[in-house]
């Protein structure tokens, strides 16, 4: 085995004042939803003509700020770069060059609906062919011109000059309210310590939290009320498991960022919004099943999935177990439960675990009871807090995915987050969400500050795509990329000697790939 790692450190582990959007006129405001849109004032459908041959098709399916984003900058994608649409750049004096050399003089009203109309720029030239040929009205010629003039004035809510207001979502009642407690603390601490070094690019941070309630409904209405009446910036570290499939939709709908790790209790969230820090629950599943392939010698089986009869966890249990079966794994079995009392299969070499942490020391009792002491695989967030009740026959057989160890932790991410913890009164409980909800706020921080003082959501979601080997100083490397939204793709695998209380790494985190 290798180095021992100690018990604790594994198990112990305001006023709202919302920055409103400018103020648009009702032509500029209909030239602002044409723009991310594609949507005309008038009710009527707008048209497109697309590449050589002019096909038509919707310009609801690819409006300008697909292209050139909510801000007008443009974003080089698929080798094509859309040009700055701000209407300084339009109408400079001095004219424009491409890096093709393709020059022309300063736009003008008339020579810009020209180019959006017809795919001719101010010197005759023709447009990329990848530039949709847009069929307008002259009043949605007029609205479209009208907001271009404004576009650059516009900042995204929960941005001005001094600051930038975020929002989350923890619940502070109900069986998630310790946990929801925690992150807050960790965040609140953490926006205070980013203030106190002055802000970033000279905005302070305001954090505004509040509670989902009981169910999906309660839920809805807490997110819409941070999205449409805080108007926050972007989201961080919320805990909201209520909201599940119906939460990426929303913050694309909105534009808003969130930064978070989301998925450690179920299913991930594809989104361009969304950005997570640590691996997802399916990650850490995939890495416990690949490390017993390799060195327990399992696939066999059988093999049993227990899972809550919940349908995130249903979902993620049997993508975890059509993997097993691409990947060799045989007489692969799953078993929903909602109580001890539910009918247990037996004689399972392997039992991987989802759900809480009470279900899972229940778990491995009545299994003892019946005579069975197979291997047991879960994701060390979910079961932590009830691994000292795992009788001790499955010492060194209960085998964990941590996203991070100790040995993960830099002099300055340790010295960081004790001080946090001290700071906030917290202690080790939590581990994974308190380093969840640091490496978001860290990320966030990093990422507005490569979006410059003239920051806006859209510059943040590039910023944050081009951070490869981003070092937190608490867990391994993070990257992201265009297509990649979480950092950590795998986990590290330790066993547990349960008498001696102590956990001994036996596999250190390695990227696994987990297609969807």
């Amino acid at each position: 085995m290798k180095n021992a790692l100690i018990l604790g450190l594994f198990l112990l582990g305001g006023i709202s004042c919302a920055t409103h959007a400018l103020t648009l006129t009702p032509s500029e405001s209909a030239g602002k939803r044409l723009y991310r849109e594609g949507v005309s004032a008038s009710g009527e459908p707008i048209m497109a003509r697309v590449g050589a041959s002019g096909m038509l098709l919707p310009a609801s399916s690819l409006p300008c700020a697909n292209c050139h984003g909510n801000d007008g900058l443009g974003r080089p994608e698929g080798g094509v770069r859309p040009p700055d649409l701000t209407w300084s750049r339009l109408t400079s004096t001095y004219g424009q060059q491409h890096i093709n050399g393709r020059a022309y003089p300063a736009y003008t009203e008339g020579t810009l609906a020209r180019a959006i109309q017809e795919g001719r720029d101010p010197g005759n030239n023709r447009l990329d062919p990848a530039m949709p040929r847009f069929v307008l009205s002259m009043s949605d010629q007029r609205n479209l011109t009208a907001y271009l003039k404004r576009l650059a004035d516009e900042r995204d809510p929960g941005l001005s000059p001094d600051s930038l207001h975020l929002g989350t979502l923890l619940p502070s009642t109900g069986p998630l309210s310790e946990e929801g407690a925690t992150v807050a603390a960790v965040l609140r601490g953490s926006v205070a310590r980013i203030n106190e070094t002055g802000g970033i690019h000279g905005r302070q941070l305001r954090l505004t939290i509040l509670d989902p309630g009981p169910d999906r409904a309660s839920a809805e209405q807490a997110l819409d009320q941070l999205i449409d009446q805080e108007q926050v910036f972007a989201l961080i570290a919320p805990l909201v498991p209520a909201l599940d499939n119906e939460l990426a939709p929303r913050l694309e709908q909105a534009g808003v960022p969130l930064i978070g790790p989301l998925s450690l209790q179920g299913s991930a969230r594809l989104s361009r919004q969304i950005f997570e820090p640590l691996p997802g629950l399916r990650e850490q599943m995939i890495a416990l099943a690949n490390y017993a392939a390799a060195s327990l010698r399992v696939l066999q089986g059988p093999t049993l999935i227990a899972y809550p009869d919940e349908p995130a966890q249903r979902l993620a249990a049997e993508k975890l177990a059509q993997y097993l079966q691409d990947n060799a794994w045989q007489k692969v079995r799953l078993q929903p439960y909602a109580s001890s009392q539910d009918e247990l299969p037996l004689g399972s070499r392997s039992v991987f675990y989802m759900g809480s942490s009470g279900g899972f020391s229940q778990l491995a009792e009545r299994l003892q009871t019946a005579g069975q002491v197979p291997y047991l695989f879960a994701a060390s967030n979910q079961v932590a807090g009830d691994l000292l009740q795992v009788p001790s026959g499955f010492s060194r057989r209960v085998f964990l995915a941590y996203p991070f160890v100790p040995s993960d932790w830099t002099i300055a991410g340790r010295q960081a987050l004790t001080q946090l913890r001290e700071r906030q009164k917290l202690g080790g409980e939590h581990a994974v969400l308190q380093v969840g909800a640091v490496s978001s706020m860290m990320l966030l921080s990093e990422g507005m500050k490569q979006a410059g003082r003239d920051a806006s959501r859209e510059k943040l979601i590039t910023a944050l795509e081009g951070l490869h080997d981003f070092d937190t100083g608490l867990t391994p490397l993070i990257s992201f990329g265009p297509g990649r939204r979480l950092g950590l793709s795998g986990a590290h695998i330790v066993t547990v000697d349960l008498p001696d209380q102590r956990f001994y790494l036996v596999a250190p985190y390695k990227p696994v790939v987990a297609t969807p």
